[in-house]
């Protein structure tokens, strides 16, 4: 893999850009501290800006390094900022990482994230050299489920009980995805 970092990328409704810790108050207010977004995620809703604020310090840093793949989702119409896609635990032997992503709910359902998830997709596979990306998502989450077929990734398993929510401490199911770079290019 030749790594090359968090670059601006661009779609037709989008812009893809390393964070900055400005962001923090639009970040907080569109879905940081929103329960219904962050259900299924490995945090709590933050609660106080000050943490967002951290967090986005954070995420300012590690865009530095070569092999962070970490992208504030942006309208470029309004240039109002309206979510999160990463892919985390990059390695370069076996050409892999695993995807992320959060929307603010005021934006789900418009296909964001999947124009989003597949710009990603591109980079990585024809400018980076990853051969696979995998992505999990809660069973019962739907809309994330819908992102990741059609982005191509394919259920490869179920990983049962899993997940504890974080907010109400039930268990569920995990669904494995994964694409290849060949079939992504199909």
């Amino acid at each position: 893999m030749q790594h090359k970092g968090t670059r601006t990328l661009e779609t037709r409704r989008l812009i893809l850009r390393r964070w900055q810790t400005g962001d923090a108050e639009a970040a907080f207010q569109n879905w940081m501290n929103d329960p219904e977004v962050t259900k299924y995620l490995t945090w709590k809703p933050h609660g106080d800006i000050a943490v967002t604020r951290l967090l986005l310090e954070a995420w300012a840093e590690e865009a530095e390094e070569e092999n962070c793949y970490h992208w504030a989702i942006v309208l470029k119409e309004t240039g109002e900022l309206i979510g999160d896609i990463s892919v985390m635990h990059a390695n370069d032997y076996q050409e892999t990482g695993s995807v992320g992503y959060c929307l603010g709910k005021r934006w789900w359902g418009r296909g964001y994230m999947t124009e989003a998830f597949r710009e990603v997709l591109r980079y990585c596979f024809e400018e980076v050299g990853f051969y696979r990306i995998n992505g999990s998502h809660a069973a019962v989450n739907l809309g994330s489920a819908r992102v990741m077929e059609k982005c191509g990734l394919v259920p490869e398993g179920v990983r049962r009980g899993a997940f504890r929510l974080l907010l109400t401490g039930e268990r569920v199911d995990i669904v494995e995805r994964g694409i290849l770079r060949e079939e992504f290019h199909r």
